[in-house]
């Protein structure tokens, strides 16, 4: 059984994490922990969780605690999950991974050292819509890979205690929504690319609303990345990769259990098929027990969490913003 605790009252568990916990018999929720005793206290009784810590560092030492899920803003990314890893726990880290690429490297370099797994929750990567993605690639149903083109945009309505609005809690577009499409080109194409250009649209001070990026990988394959949060913008998640031989798009890659469509098209014939299957949460929940139980390799964090936050930092200083933290 493995045995979890939570750090934040966040909004991201109930969706994210308490209900896959329930669905399965061989985890369970102890405890979490917040800053606010009595929300914690409420967010506790909401969600049927059993205790409630009195602080991040207690929570942390606890001995009957197995696997830290990690929800709070990227702030607390590094100072935490460096402490629970060091207390012999593994950890499920929310993304975006850090402030920036020092933080990755010095909570990659705690996993290793301590020997517990360093997960990323980039929870799209362990759903079989991208695993389809990945094969259509790799077998070369798409010939040679020659451009590819990522965004993922919502709208996220500004207020001061927004954290996405605000850079001391490691907010922005980029860090917030386009670190999905960053890790997309990445992982399809399987090496790291070179920043070209970047474009920012600045909200409040330090903030981007809007990021775009021109990237070129290995090969000379140029690689386009969007991403925005301001007011008007409609949902938009897509992937989008031309081969020599055909062009594959796919439409929701980030949560496709909510509708999705991989179009395949070779000349003029053009096939659109969907891929069904559980939450990308639940997925995750279950590859995070693979990987502790030693039945599964992780597939994000360690080295590939350190090269999403360097080209992110990169992006930023491109754009003509400084990277979180700095």
């Amino acid at each position: 059984m493995i045995r979890i605790g939570i750090l934040g009252a966040a909004k991201i568990a109930p969706k994210a994490l308490i209900p896959q916990v329930k669905r399965r018999a061989d985890c369970t929720i102890l405890a979490v922990a917040a800053r606010d005793a009595i929300k914690a206290r409420a967010y506790a009784d909401a969600h049927g969780i059993p205790e409630v810590v009195e602080s991040y560092e207690a929570l942390i030492a606890r001995p009957d605690i197995d696997l830290i899920y990690n929800a709070l803003p990227p702030n607390r990314h590094a100072d935490l999950s460096i402490a629970a890893l060091k207390a012999g726990k593994h950890v499920l880290c929310e993304k975006p991974f850090a402030m920036n690429a020092g933080e990755a490297r010095a909570m990659a370099d705690a996993a290793q050292r301590s020997g517990r797994h360093l997960i990323e929750a980039f929870h799209y990567r362990f759903h079989p819509m991208f695993e389809d993605i990945l094969e259509k690639v790799r077998s070369g149903a798409i010939g040679k890979l020659c451009a590819m083109k990522a965004e993922f945009s919502v709208r996220i309505p500004y207020s001061p205690e927004e954290l996405r609005h605000r850079p001391d809690l490691g907010g922005g577009a980029l860090m917030d929504l386009g670190c999905y499409p960053l890790h997309w080109l990445r992982t399809i194409a399987g090496s790291e690319p070179r920043l070209v250009s970047a474009r920012m649209e600045e909200g409040t001070p330090g903030v981007d609303l809007v990021t775009e990026a021109v990237l070129e990988f290995p090969g000379g394959i140029p690689a386009r990345l969007r991403t925005s949060m301001k007011p008007g913008q409609p949902y938009k998640a897509l992937i989008a990769l031309k081969g020599s031989d055909a062009i594959l798009r796919a439409v929701n890659p980030i949560h496709p259990t909510f509708g999705n469509s991989i179009s395949f098209q070779r000349g003029r014939k053009v096939t659109r098929y969907t891929v069904d299957g559980e939450t990308t949460y639940d997925y995750q929940l279950a590859h995070v027990i693979d990987v502790i139980t030693g039945r599964a390799a992780p597939l994000t964090g360690g080295t590939d969490a350190v090269a999403n936050m360097t080209m992110i930092d990169a992006i930023y200083e491109a754009g003509g913003l400084k990277p979180r933290g700095t």
